[in-house]
C-alpha cells in the first residue's frame, strides 16, 4: 500500500512540470505531537496517574499475599494439617485473584491510553486538514513511513503551536 502511494506520487510529480511546481508537501510527526503538545503532555500525565493508581493497588494485593505466606510459615508447625491446607488454598486463591486483577489493569490501561490518543489524534488530524486547505498543501503525510525528508517540509512544530493555541483550556 505504501509503495503504491509513493509510486502514484512519483508518477504525478513527473506528469506535468506545472503541476509539480504547484505541489506543496507537508510532513507531520504524530509521535512528536504526543510528546510536545500541551494535550499530549496532559495525556501522558493522566495515563501515568492511572498507571500509578493501578500499580499501588496491585502492590497492596501483592503485599497482602506475602504477609499471608509469612504468617503461614510462622504458624505452619503449630497448625493442624486441615488448617494449613485451608490457608494454602486461600493464598492460591489470592494469587489467582491478583493475576486476574493484573490482567484487568493491563487491559484497562491499554484502553485508557488508546482512548486518550484517539481523542488527540482526531482533533489534530482535523487541524491538519484545515491547515492543508488554508495553506494550499497538496499532500500532508505522517512521518512514520518516511525515510527521508527535508526539514522544510516538516510542519509538525507549526501544527503543535496552532493546536496548543486552540486548546489552551484543555
Amino acid at each position: 500500500m505504501r509503495i503504491t502511494a509513493i509510486t502514484i506520487i512519483g508518477m504525478l510529480l513527473l506528469t506535468t512540470a506545472s503541476w509539480a511546481a504547484d505541489f506543496k508537501l507537508g510532513i507531520v510527526d504524530f509521535q512528536q505531537v504526543l510528546k510536545e503538545s500541551r494535550a499530549g503532555k496532559a495525556a501522558q500525565t493522566e495515563i501515568a496517574r492511572k498507571a500509578k493508581g493501578m500499580e499501588s493497588d496491585f502492590e497492596a494485593k501483592k503485599n497482602e499475599i506475602e504477609a499471608m505466606r509469612n504468617q503461614l510459615e510462622k504458624d505452619a508447625l503449630v497448625m493442624s494439617r486441615d488448617r494449613r491446607e485451608d490457608k494454602e488454598r486461600e493464598i492460591r486463591i489470592k494469587i489467582n485473584d491478583a493475576k486476574t486483577l493484573q490482567k484487568k489493569y493491563m487491559e484497562d490501561f491499554k484502553e485508557a491510553e488508546a482512548q486518550v490518543i484517539r481523542r488527540i489524534q482526531k482533533d489534530f488530524f482535523d487541524l491538519v486538514g484545515e491547515i492543508g486547505k488554508r495553506e494550499g498543501y497538496t499532500l500532508i503525510i505522517e512521518k512514520l513511513g518516511v525515510l527521508y525528508s527535508q526539514d522544510a517540509v516538516d510542519i509538525t512544530d507549526k501544527l503543535i503551536r496552532e493546536y496548543d493555541a486552540r486548546h489552551r483550556g484543555n
